[in-house]
């Protein structure tokens, strides 16, 4: 089929996620991906582009990595799916045992699922029915941050703070406690002392009064991507990780885009030193190439569950712990062992660093920030357009001069980020820089 009929039926048929579809249809002419390999994406016409957001973040080991691809291919050969109520499969045990000693000392238990959202999802209802297991009816409502963002869910879109995605759903989420974000860009900080500083103290003040309602604590360790990649340090993690000890709230950490390795560590809380009662991992827990997530808990936390029908968390889903997904996310460990890709981030860190500074030099670009391979500058915007965050517009006219010359960098509004795979090569990165440099001159 030629690029121009798939883009017909496209039009034609497809409704696209967080896509305004009026201006698509009329106006866009889509990538139209034929094939992946790597850093790369291959458009139907043969042009490449470096996928600089990582395919929405998932792409942890770079696309079609061979280790990966064999595991998928073996697989198919003799079981891709299966119950996973009353049954298991040596896929998901493996995975299990290799899991969880990575991700800290207290995780004892793992809940698979198929998305980011789900996995969040699941957290949710673990925390609320926790309590409920153990008599603390009254503690049943949820903390969050300004600008956070968990999922799609139900669920997931109560405790989230992105309001243009869920403002159409007001009156069908649930309540929550807001919290000012840690992560406010530095150049707006008060003079008498740091801002995140001034964040915990509120955490402190919110959690001292209504701990004995609150069920959890929902946090994206370090970085709040979709809230334009704000970023905040360990230290206030860990003090908030020792306040809702305290307080006896749990603290759940939302590690589905901070998690494998993009902050620096394999976990972003690890460089907290602290060990949450609830954690969520997808994106890169299938290096990118399938729908796999997990929610991982404590004994205590699994505890509670047992005992009666009543205290069952009655959950699941079709495709939960399935051998194709587990096959897939036990090569993608695989591979972070063989080709050492946490022990070798510090270089591509120290390009990006550089790479930063360069880009940090065009006027029209102020606030660079970068946790790890996580990389992320705002626009100002020259035309004087008064619209904020996702509305903002100067981030696609960015877009659409980086595509011109070879790169995707699909704009947080005005925020353009880096999301690269851990594979990425330092020439790779500079080549990246060099694109945005010159897309930066063109498009402002």
């Amino acid at each position: 089929m030629n690029r121009k009929h798939i883009v017909e039926l496209d039009k034609k048929y497809i409704w696209h996620p967080y896509t305004e579809m009026r201006n698509y249809i009329d106006n866009t002419d889509p990538v139209v991906v034929a094939r992946a390999e790597g850093f790369y994406l291959y458009d139907q016409d043969g042009t490449r582009y470096m996928d600089g957001n990582g395919s929405w973040w998932t792409s942890i080991v770079g696309h079609n990595h061979p280790t990966l691809m064999q595991a998928i291919v073996e697989r198919t050969q003799t079981m891709v799916n299966c119950a996973f109520a009353g049954a298991t499969h040596e896929l998901a045990a493996t995975l299990a045992a290799s899991l969880l000693p990575r991700c800290g000392a207290s995780f004892s238990r793992i809940f698979f699922s198929d998305d980011g959202s789900t996995a969040v999802e699941v957290a949710i209802r673990m925390a609320h029915q926790y309590w409920q297991n153990v008599g603390k009816k009254e503690k049943r409502r949820f903390v969050t941050l300004s600008g956070a963002f968990h999922g799609e869910t139900v669920g997931c879109a109560s405790v989230s703070g992105v309001e243009v995605f869920h403002n159409a759903l007001s009156n069908l989420l649930f309540d929550r406690i807001v919290l000012p974000s840690p992560g406010k860009i530095a150049d707006d900080a008060p003079s008498e002392t740091t801002w995140y500083a001034q964040a915990f103290e509120k955490a402190s003040d919110i959690l001292e009064t209504r701990h004995s309602e609150v069920a959890a604590m929902i946090v994206e360790p370090l970085v709040q991507g979709a809230a334009g990649m704000l970023m905040y340090p360990p230290a206030y993690l860990n003090s908030l990780s020792k306040l809702c000890r305290e307080r006896d709230v749990l603290l759940i950490c939302d590690e589905v885009f901070t998690g494998y390795g993009r902050t620096g560590t394999f976990l972003a809380h690890h460089q907290a030193d602290i060990e949450p009662d609830i954690m969520t991992l997808g994106k890169g827990f299938s290096g990118g190439e399938l729908p796999m997530a997990a929610t991982i808990t404590t004994e205590r936390i699994f505890n509670a569950f047992l005992g009666s029908a009543e205290k069952t968390l009655w959950y699941g889903h079709s495709f939960t712990g399935n051998p194709l997904g587990c096959a897939v996310a036990n090569a993608t460990l695989k591979v972070f062992d063989d080709e050492k890709l946490i022990e070798n981030l510090p270089q591509k860190e120290t390009a990006l660093a550089n790479g930063l500074k360069r880009l940090s030099k065009h006027p029209w670009v102020h606030d660079s920030r970068r946790t790890g391979i996580i990389t992320a500058f705002t626009l100002k915007d020259p035309q004087g357009g008064d619209k904020a965050g996702y509305l903002n517009d100067a981030g696609w006219r960015f877009y659409a001069e980086a595509r011109k010359r070879g790169a995707l960098l699909r704009p947080l509004g005005n925020v353009v980020y880096f999301a690269l795979p851990l594979t990425v090569t330092v020439e790779q990165i500079n080549e990246l820089v060099e694109v945005c440099e010159q897309s930066l001159d063109a498009a402002f």
